[in-house]
C-alpha cells in the first residue's frame, strides 16, 4: 500500500474514532449506530465499512486508544523521581485522567471482542498486554524489592478492579435518586480517591510478604 494511502488510511480510521467517543461523551452505547457515527465524518457512512466491520469494531478501537494513551502517562511517571510515599497519589491521578477508558471497560467488554474481527482482537490485545507491563515498570522503578512475581500479584488484583470504578465515581442523577429511594446510601468519591488506597493497601502488602 503507498505511503499516502497508509496516512490516508489512518487518518480516516481516527476520525471514526474521534466522533464514536464524541458522541460516547452524550449518548449510551445502545444508541449510537454506525449511521450516527457516519452523520459526525467527512465522508459517507457506506465508507466506515472500509475500515470497520461493525460498531464494536469502534468502540474497541477506542478502547486500544485510550489504552495506549494510559501506557504512554505510565511510562512518563515511571522516569519521575517522586518520594515513595506519593506514587500511590501520582499513579492514581494518572488514571483519572483515563475516563472514557474507565467507562468502556465497565460496559460488557465480551460483547465488544466478540463483535470484532480477530486482527482488531489482537491488537487491542497487544495494547493491554503494553499496559500491564508499563504498569509493572511504574512499580519497580518506584519500588526496587518489588519482583515480576510480586508484580504480577499486584495486576491481578488491579485490573479486575479497573472494570468495576466507573460505576462507582460516576452516578447519574437516575441512579442516585434510586438509590435514596432504596435506602443506599451513596459517598461521592473521585477515581484517584478509590485507586489511591487500593495501590497504598496493595503495596504496603507486597512489604509485608518481604517479611
Amino acid at each position: 500500500m503507498p505511503a499516502g494511502s497508509q496516512k490516508l488510511t489512518a487518518a480516516r480510521r481516527e476520525e471514526i474514532i474521534d466522533a464514536c467517543a464524541q458522541l460516547y461523551e452524550i449518548m449510551p452505547f445502545k444508541k449510537i449506530t454506525l449511521g450516527t457515527i457516519g452523520q459526525k465524518t467527512s465522508f459517507t457512512r457506506t465508507s466506515i465499512y472500509n475500515y470497520f466491520e461493525t460498531k464494536e469494531e469502534i468502540f474497541l478501537a477506542l478502547l486500544e486508544r485510550e489504552y495506549r494513551a494510559w501506557v504512554a502517562d505510565l511510562r512518563e511517571l515511571s522516569l519521575c523521581e517522586m518520594p515513595k510515599a506519593q506514587f500511590p497519589a501520582a499513579f492514581s491521578s494518572v488514571l483519572e485522567r483515563r475516563n472514557c477508558m474507565l467507562k468502556l471497560m465497565s460496559m460488557n467488554l465480551y460483547d465488544l471482542e466478540s463483535g470484532s474481527r480477530i486482527e482488531n482482537l489482537v491488537s487491542f490485545k497487544r495494547e493491554y498486554n503494553n499496559s500491564m507491563r508499563a504498569v509493572t515498570d511504574c512499580l519497580q522503578m518506584h519500588y526496587p524489592f518489588i519482583t515480576d512475581e510480586d508484580a504480577q500479584q499486584f495486576i491481578y488484583a488491579f485490573f479486575p478492579f479497573l472494570f468495576g470504578i466507573y460505576p462507582y465515581t460516576s452516578v447519574s442523577e437516575k441512579q442516585h435518586r434510586a438509590m435514596t429511594i432504596a435506602g443506599v446510601e451513596y459517598r461521592k468519591h473521585t477515581v484517584a480517591q478509590i485507586t489511591c488506597s487500593l495501590v497504598e493497601k496493595l503495596i504496603e502488602s507486597l512489604k509485608k510478604g518481604k517479611g
